[in-house]
Parts: C-alpha cells; structure tokens; sequence
C-alpha cells in the first residue's frame, strides 16, 4: 500500500515541474490563499516564533513578517517539488555561486570544507553545486520510513554527483573520508531542534534560550577543516544567490562552543536583515530550561 501514495507524490511533482516559472507561482499563489486563511496552517506557531524572536516590533510589522512568510513557504514548498525533477539548464537560471573560487582555493590546499547552513530561503539548491566544484558533496538526510520515496529523493539530491549520508552514518563517513585524503563538501543544516537526550548545549538565538546541535564543531574538531556558513539570499521569487562566509579556518584553535557560537550567530544576523525567509512554522523552541530542567514548551 505504501506504493500507491509514492506513484501519487511521483506523478504530482512531475507535473509541477512541467511547468514555467510563472505558473509555479501561480499554484504557489492560491496555496497560500488556503494555507493562510482556510487550513491555517501552523499559524500560532509562526506568531509565537515571531513574537518571541522579535519583541521590539509592533503588531503591525510582526504581521507583515507573518504574511511574506506564508508566500515565501508555499513558494519554497513549490521550488523544493520542482527541483526533483528540473533539468540543469532550468536550475542554474535560478540559482548563482557568487564565490565558488573559495572552494576551489581550498580544494588547491588539500582541504575539505564544513558547510553551516539553516532553513532559510530554499536550502536544497545547495546539492546543485555538486557538479560545479571539485570536493566531493556529502549530504547529511534524515531516514523515512517510506522507503521508495527515501531511495527517490536520494537519487534526485544527488543527480548532479552528491553523495547522500543517512545522519546517523555522518560521522564515521566523515572520518573515512578524512582519514583516506578524500576532500569532501560537508553540508549540515545546524539550526533543527535536538531531540531532548541529545541537548548539550544552550545559546541566546533571536532573544530566546536555545538549544543547539553540536554537530558542525564537533566534525570541525575532529578533521581540523575550515568552516564555511551557507548565506543565501533570495533576490526574486524563484532566484537564488549563494555566497560562502568564512566561520574558521582552525577549528582546533577555538575554544569551546565558539564555533557553535560563530555560526548561529551568522545565521542570527541574516535573519534579522529579511526575516520572512527563515522557517517560522518550525516548531525551533519546542524545548526550554525551568529550574534547570528541560519541558516542552506551548505553541499558542
């Protein structure tokens, strides 16, 4: 049974992705209409992220955020189903590497690269670079349950040459790759909420107690490979700019959690700057510390 919903998802995003740019975001349109006003999708949940993350604004700008928010997240979810299927050609009309010549400097240098990104804009062009570089990609995914659709999404993340990781094989696949002087391009998305068990370390994001994954460091550390923090900036609907900002050349200079510390911060502040594009329906702060124990905090 779990087949028919595969072939169903299958035939859907085949269709989106025949057509053009401007009837993508003609369906994106009216899926915001009823993502905003009749389903209401996760609604309390992006005003309570918002209130929490930005209490100097008024209700007036939190709503306007709010609003660009909800047109952003259909046409992300429209991008995300379109590039499963997209051809290169289409691809690289949407999305620049503004400074891929750092790569290629560190590639000359025998180094691999940790790449820090978040949930902002649309984080899956980052497996297009693949075949515009010399590292080999290793993308970090989180296994499903439904099988045939994990196998389909890996097979289309890493049709440009990436290499998919499941997260819990990510480590030791790093360290093989490290240990045989295989350069690789490291992509972690460091913003998602720990599992409670797995809470280690708490830092101020966006005016609130947080916690956050010590992953991105801890594989700095280990390997000593610089750390590079994924800026995209969005600069129309459907087109993408990528530059990488330099975190840490030494990880194994830096005290620690300073790296952890350096890369929400750059994430931090290019928030601040266009807010709407960040994932505000992410439940981010679903934990917090009361009397130096951990609860699940309310959306509401």
């Amino acid at each position: 049974m779990k087949s028919i919903p595969f072939y169903i998802f299958y035939i859907l995003t085949w269709l989106v992705a025949q057509l053009s740019l401007k009837g993508m975001f003609l369906v994106s349109d009216i899926a915001r209409f009823f993502a905003y006003y009749v389903v209401r999708y996760r609604r309390k949940t992006v005003a309570f992220n918002l209130k929490n993350s930005f209490p100097e604004k008024s209700e007036k700008e939190l709503k306007r955020i709010e609003k660009a928010y909800y047109k952003h997240f259909c046409d992300l979810f429209m991008e995300v189903t379109y590039l499963l299927h997209a051809k290169e050609r289409k691809l690289s009309k949407m999305c620049k590497f503004t400074n891929i010549d750092l790569l290629n400097k560190y590639y000359s240098e025998g180094k691999s690269v940790i790449i820090a990104a978040g949930h902002y804009s649309n984080w899956e062009f980052l497996g297009y670079i693949a075949n515009k570089m010399n590292h080999t990609l290793l993308g970090v995914y989180k296994p499903v349950a439904n099988k045939r659709f994990e196998l389909f999404m890996n097979k289309a993340r890493s049709r440009f040459g990436g290499v998919t990781v499941p997260m819990q094989d990510a480590f030791r696949t790093v360290l093989e790759y490290n240990k045989n002087g295989k350069l690789f391009f490291l992509i972690l998305i460091a913003d998602q909420t720990p599992a409670r068990s797995e809470i280690h370390y708490w830092t101020n994001f966006l005016n609130q107690d947080t916690p956050v994954f010590l992953g991105v460091e801890k594989i700095a550390m280990k390997t000593n490979q610089p750390v590079l923090f994924c800026n995209m900036k969005k600069v129309a609907r459907g087109k993408y700019e990528i530059e990488f900002i330099p975190i840490c050349d030494n990880p194994k200079e830096t005290k620690p959690y300073e790296i952890t510390d350096l890369h929400v911060k750059t994430l931090e502040k290019i928030i601040k700057e266009k807010p709407e594009y960040w994932l505000w329906s992410h439940r981010r702060w679903k934990f917090k510390r009361v009397d130096n124990k951990i609860i699940r905090q309310k959306f509401e």
